[in-house]
């Protein structure tokens, strides 16, 4: 079985990655960042600068893979990480058709305040998208 872990941030994506460790522990598990270059805009950061701001958001997720790998250790159960750049929702259900994936297991949500607004929700847009099941982990 293939397991697919969307990661961010968030306390939800850490959850989700405990609840996929435990769950199906002798699963392939991989966790998946999304790099969404366009998020940097509104954030203001280096936008002018695509190649840097990518390098750098690739620096940041090897922190979020160093935690997934902590957890993935207490449960002794072995994680691969992927980054992919491009729209969240649309990488990760595009990631699990061409990977294989069984089942996506992801956070409720990463973004808050106007940007879950502006964005809608992540975790529903796999929902509606994704061809294989999915489990919200809250």
């Amino acid at each position: 079985m293939n397991v697919l872990v969307p990661i961010d941030e968030s306390d939800p994506a850490r959850q989700a990655v405990e609840h996929a460790a435990t769950t199906y522990p002798d699963a392939t598990i991989t966790a998946l960042h999304v790099i969404n270059p366009s998020m940097a805009m509104y954030r203001g950061e280096m936008a002018y600068n695509y190649d840097r701001l990518i390098e750098l958001e690739k620096e940041d997720a090897e922190s979020l893979f160093e935690t997934v790998q902590e957890i993935g250790d207490e449960h002794d159960v072995s994680i691969t990480t992927e980054v992919l750049v491009g729209t969240p929702a649309r990488s990760i259900v595009s990631f699990a058709e061409d990977n294989d994936v069984d089942q996506i297991v992801l956070g409720s949500h990463g973004r808050s305040g106007m940007s879950r607004v502006l964005l809608g929700s992540v975790a529903e847009q796999v929902v509606r998208r994704a061809t294989v099941p999915v489990t919200v982990v809250r």
